[in-house]
């Protein structure tokens, strides 16, 4: 039984063998070209995009920095494709967003970048680079021993939120509490009543 194994298993290795020493056919690219319909279909989105709230030059995102050394905490103010640096760490802002007034849940999120000075090497590290959500922190979080950064706020407005009606104001304060009426005095003729 061994020997008709090693027969078999010879064989298939000479087959393998005799199949030739030419190298396999490269296999070819795939098309990296988008359809014309697709293309025009992505630029007029883009077109659209671009007219829907302010333009992401123009808006602010507000970050909140936190170095856990010393429990020192900064609110950076910055516009995309800013960068600023504190001390041993930087920040770059590619872009915020929020969603629009009318859109449930409202979120806020900014692309954020984050990078450390390592003190033996001189060198930057890059320790985070996504989107960060400020009502979803722990969806995609900066894992640094030392530093934190989450969003706070995009300044940023949507066509026709202007005209939105003020929001009521807390249950708590003056302006919803509801005025309090005269109490009725009564009128002499009203209460004076005859004897029969």
């Amino acid at each position: 039984m061994a020997v008709r194994a090693l027969s078999i298993s010879a064989a298939g290795i000479a087959l393998l063998a005799g199949c030739g020493t030419e190298a396999p056919p490269k296999p070819k690219a795939p098309e990296t070209e988008i359809p014309d319909e697709l293309r025009t279909q992505a630029a007029t989105r883009a077109a659209i995009e671009g007219e829907i709230g302010t333009p992401m030059a123009e808006r602010v995102a507000t970050l909140g920095l936190l170095n856990k050394r010393n429990n020192l905490t900064q609110e950076l103010e910055m516009k995309p494709g800013e960068s600023r640096r504190v001390g041993d760490v930087i920040v770059r802002l590619s872009a915020c967003e929020r969603t629009a007034p009318w859109e449930m849940p409202a979120e806020t999120g900014a692309f954020v970048q984050v990078l450390v000075r390592d003190k033996a090497s001189e060198e930057w590290r890059r320790v985070h680079s996504g989107w960060l959500f400020r009502n979803s922190p722990s969806l995609n979080v900066v894992e640094h021993p030392i530093y934190d950064v989450w969003v706070k706020d995009c300044a940023m407005s949507f066509p026709g939120e202007e005209e939105a009606p003020p929001k009521p104001a807390a249950s708590g304060s003056p302006a919803s509490r509801p005025s309090p009426s005269p109490s009725p005095t009564p009128s002499p003729s009203a209460s004076a009543t005859t004897a029969p």
